[in-house]
């Protein structure tokens, strides 16, 4: 009887945690230090290279890291696409005077980190990852939120939603412009006819969603081919699909994405060697870049681009919002963790710059994850300056 309780207790709090978001952050933190304490104990070496082994078809033989980056992280990428899509249709993104101030606040949110590494690296061979700490990770920083309850107003937490949805969206954009190498022309083309073919697909409604299923999978072969990252052909499909089917697919796959896709990509992907050597190269140019264009790049940015928006009436700062809990939101906004690990393995091909970048990511992040949520935690305790 007692054990059927706790089982209930247990049950119970793991679907409260789901509901709130929480459970989606936890479990990245977890796979994260799992990944991190294999590859510092016991078989680290052998862990590391079995995410290096081949498998698949002759002709399409990727490794394990490959298949999960570019293509499980493809989902990922199509739930952004459809996310960012519901938004600008009929979401917070859809009124042109809700949506200017995240609209503004994420561009300062990129502008300033972009800068800070720019500062730091202009002129050195590190200088391609420029845009690794302009990037917010939606689940950690919103699973912070959902920690502190009641201490972040409402508007608050639709403000970094649709901050990080346009933060995500400008990530994408700076993936397909600026980490493409050389195109091959014929798939590429072949690629947007097959685009075109679906968005008259859903142009004209078409509600079997198994064709554009299957003509996704051929996108996704075609840009995977074509040079531009795959991951792209993701949101290409998410565009094309009609609004009204837009919110049953996502709560279809938002569960597999959240609690397989991008827990199995922290695993795959946080696979750091952490020694003196590395604790040592927190103090180059790369990692402080990194961790201060994340910690305060994205505070100052998201910030003053904000005060900004309000001051020219472009925008309009909720009035339930201290200006404390505004550059709180800021602070969270510097969790990086997905993206920036995503985008750091698109920046260097050397191993010692992606290892150096995903620590200082992960510190970075965890800098800015714990001001931010303290800083939450002090302005409910005392009255701040109202805007």
């Amino acid at each position: 009887m007692k054990e059927k309780s706790l089982y209930k207790i247990f049950s119970l709090s793991i679907i409260e945690l789901s509901k709130s978001g929480k459970l989606s952050g936890m479990l990245l933190l977890f796979f994260t230090l799992v990944s991190i304490g294999i590859t510092n104990t016991f078989g680290g070496e052998s862990y590391i290279n079995f995410f290096q082994e081949k498998f698949g078809f002759n002709f399409f033989s990727k490794t394990i890291e490959h298949w999960v980056n570019d293509g499980l992280m493809a989902v990922f990428f199509f739930l952004v696409g459809l996310e960012i899509k519901r938004e600008i249709i009929t979401g917070e993104l859809s009124n042109v005077k809700s949506a200017m101030l995240p609209v503004f606040a994420a561009f300062g949110g990129v502008l300033f980190p972009a800068l800070i590494f720019y500062a730091f690296n202009h002129g050195t061979e590190y200088i391609h990852g420029w845009a690794i700490p302009t990037a917010t990770d939606i689940a950690f920083s919103l699973g912070i939120l959902a920690l502190l309850g009641d201490k972040v107003p409402y508007s608050l937490k639709i403000f970094l939603t649709a901050l990080a949805i346009i933060d995500d969206l400008i990530a994408i954009l700076i993936i397909a412009f600026i980490y493409t190498s050389s195109l091959n022309l014929i798939y590429l083309y072949t690629g947007l006819l097959i685009f075109s073919v679906l968005f008259l697909l859903g142009r004209y409604k078409v509600k079997n969603m198994n064709i554009y299923y299957l003509l996704g999978i051929v996108l996704w072969f075609l840009i995977l081919k074509s040079g531009v990252h795959a991951t792209i052909a993701g949101v290409m499909l998410a565009l094309t699909i009609p609004v009204k089917s837009i919110e049953k697919i996502e709560h279809s796959i938002h569960k597999p994405v959240n609690y397989f896709i991008l827990p199995l990509f922290a695993l795959v992907n946080t696979a750091i060697l952490i020694d003196s050597a590395a604790i040592k190269e927190l103090s180059s140019s790369l990692s402080l870049g990194i961790i201060l264009g994340l910690f305060i790049g994205k505070a100052a940015g998201i910030t003053l681009f904000s005060i900004l928006a309000d001051k020219l009436k472009i925008g309009r700062i909720p009035g339930d919002v201290k200006l404390k809990q505004l550059l709180s939101v800021g602070f969270i906004a510097g969790i990086g963790f997905t993206m920036s690990i995503f985008i750091t393995n698109l920046s260097f091909d050397n191993s010692l710059f992606i290892n150096e970048s995903k620590l200082a990511v992960l510190l970075g992040s965890l800098i800015s994850a714990v001001t931010g949520a303290l800083l939450f935690i002090a302005s409910g305790k005392k009255r701040y300056f109202n805007n």
